[in-house]
Formats: C-alpha cells, structure tokens, sequence
C-alpha cells in the first residue's frame, strides 16, 4: 500500500454526522484489519461567536451539514462498511462509485494541515508583493509557523514600522 489513502464525502441523514463518526470508529477498533483501510473520520467544524443577551458565545458548527469527510483506501470490504454504517446514506459521486476529493478542495475545506515550507528567515529583506502595503521593502523580524504570518519590519515615512502580514503575503529579494 504505497499509495496514500484518499478523503471520500459520506453524505449522512440530517443530525447524525457525529453518530456516523462515533459508529465508524467503533467498528474500525472493533476490526483491527480495518485499521489499515479506513485512516481517519472528520466531521468538519468552525468556531462561530454568537452574542445572546449582550455576551458573546463561541459555538461549534458544522461546516457541512449532512456530509462526513473519510480517509480511506477504498475497496469493497472498506466501501461496504462505510456505506452500510448507521446513519449513512450514501458516498458522494456518481453511482455506486466514489469519488476522492482533490488537494486543492481537502486545502480549502482545511480539513488536513499540509506542511507549509518558507523561504526566508529572520533578518531577510522582503518584499510584500500583496495588500496595502504592496511594493514596500522590510526586513523579517519574526516568523509565526504555527499562526502562518510574519512580522516584518517596514519603512513607513522614514520609521521603522513593524507589520503583520500573511505567509503569502510576501516575496524574499
């Protein structure tokens, strides 16, 4: 199994995303060679901040209504558990056969963190190539791996400046 296990979307009914994770993953423990065809069951979520009464609230909710995202190497024992599992009604595709998510959709679902690599380190000169400062020259002060920015010292009307800026945000010279 050289090849690496893909994400599927398992749609479910209404309500029972979690019941459909916790079912899946009682069945992989409870089948040890299963282990090695289904990787990891995700039901996708944000942090939405509510304000009831005057006071903020964080809640949990679903990103995807309905939909489990699976990491599996799909064949027929493996399709068959997921698609007769509790409360699911089916993979998402055409017909019977399912189909994987691409990288660039599992990156814009978030759903897995993909290692970013950086080209630049403290005390570099960059240039921020998008924003409001577009076109300004600074020099790297900190770099925030796990926040995805960096601070950047800049010259703004002859001061020192220093600014957030995302990873994308910036070109090494």
């Amino acid at each position: 199994m050289a090849e690496e296990a893909s994400w599927y979307v398992v749609h479910t009914y209404s309500g029972y995303e979690n019941k459909v994770k916790a079912n899946l993953e009682k069945i992989v423990e409870n089948n040890p060679h299963l282990q090695d065809y289904i990787v990891d069951i995700v039901v996708p979520m944000e942090e939405q901040i509510e304000i009831k009464d005057g006071k903020k609230k964080a809640t949990l909710k679903k990103v995807f209504p309905g939909y489990v995202l699976v990491k599996m190497f799909i064949n027929d024992e493996s399709w068959y558990v997921v698609r007769n599992t509790r409360g699911v009604t089916g993979f998402v595709g055409p017909g019977s056969k399912p189909v994987p998510l691409s990288e660039d959709e599992i990156r814009a679902m978030g759903v897995e963190q993909f290692e970013t690599v950086v080209d630049f380190k403290i005390g570099d000169s960059v240039r921020v190539i998008e924003g409001p400062l577009e076109s300004f020259i600074g020099t790297v002060e900190e770099i925030s791996m796990d926040r995805k920015k960096v601070r950047v010292s800049v010259s703004m009307f002859g001061r020192e400046t220093p600014v957030e800026l995302e990873f994308t945000q910036i070109q090494k010279l």
